[in-house]
């Protein structure tokens, strides 16, 4: 069955002077432009192709791939606003709209967005949207803790970064997780750091096990003695100077400094971290 806005296998069954026709199955025979015609293209041969509509809101296939496919998220550029909405560049002839009331902002002619692509059921247009958590669920019960995923970071709140992770769900890197500069639209590896009870899913950007955790706090250790037996570098010091220094999330940090409290051999203060025998 071929599927509009999806990479489709289908046979020539017809060739004309602008091009050919292509059997559709259940969207009948769909016009592939004769600039997008292999050669020596014959009857019976089977092309690969994208089928969307064209600015005739005809069904037309291109041998092109998209940048993005319906069903898919992607950072894509507003290239035009009008009336209708705005368009982005998805790399085909025609844009993909984003009509006003799937915006969740205003968007702006420039700038990049995160969207989701889906088939309007009253225009059965392919269409985008900004407001990926109507479509993407927030939970899921596929995902295990420390499981590398695939991320694509889409939105900011007071807690952290929003992602999509590999394609299908969301989740949260919160800013003691982030220890590094990261940015909406970037596609990043990171892990399923915790999966709540609901199923929701936390996310980290580098995994802390008991290894790594043991060699950040013996560098923690080497770094307070050198800097004669106290920093100012506390579980409250902020996160991008956490990581200037030992190149880790705050969260890490804070788990290390825990392990050598623990062990009595720092002191943590308010204004500085010292040795114990200080």
């Amino acid at each position: 069955m071929a599927q509009l806005g999806q990479l489709n296998t289908l046979s020539v069954v017809k060739k004309l002077d602008f091009g050919i026709y292509l059997d559709g199955d259940n969207l009948g025979e769909i016009l592939l432009p004769n600039r997008y015609v292999p050669q020596n293209c014959s009857i019976g041969d089977q092309i690969e192709v994208f089928i969307y509509l064209d600015s005739e809101d005809l069904l037309i296939a291109t041998t092109e791939t998209p940048k993005a496919m319906v069903g898919e998220c992607a950072y894509l550029e507003v290239i035009a606003v009008n009336q209708v909405g705005a368009f982005l560049d998805w790399g085909l002839p025609k844009d993909l709209l984003v009509p006003f009331s799937e915006q969740q902002k205003p968007l702006e002619v420039g700038q990049s967005y995160v969207v989701y692509l889906y088939i309007d059921d009253a225009s059965e247009r392919i269409t985008a949207s900004t407001q990926l958590d109507k479509f993407l669920p927030d939970a899921s019960p596929y995902y295990k803790e420390q499981q590398q995923v695939d991320l694509l970071v889409y939105g900011r709140t007071d807690l952290g970064y929003k992602a999509v992770i590999n394609g299908v769900v969301t989740g949260l890197i919160f800013n003691s997780d982030v220890f590094k500069p990261i940015h909406i639209g970037q596609a990043i590896k990171g892990y399923i750091k915790h999966v709540r009870e609901d199923k929701k899913l936390d996310l980290c950007l580098q995994l802390v096990n008991r290894e790594a955790l043991d060699a950040l706090s013996e560098q923690i250790l080497t770094f307070i003695k050198q800097q004669g037996g106290s920093i100012t570098l506390t579980d409250k010091s902020p996160p991008e100077d956490i990581n200037k220094q030992f190149g880790v999330s705050k969260s890490s940090y804070k788990k290390a400094l825990g392990k050598l409290y623990k062990k009595r051999l720092i002191v943590i203060e308010k204004q500085k971290v010292s040795l114990a025998n200080g």
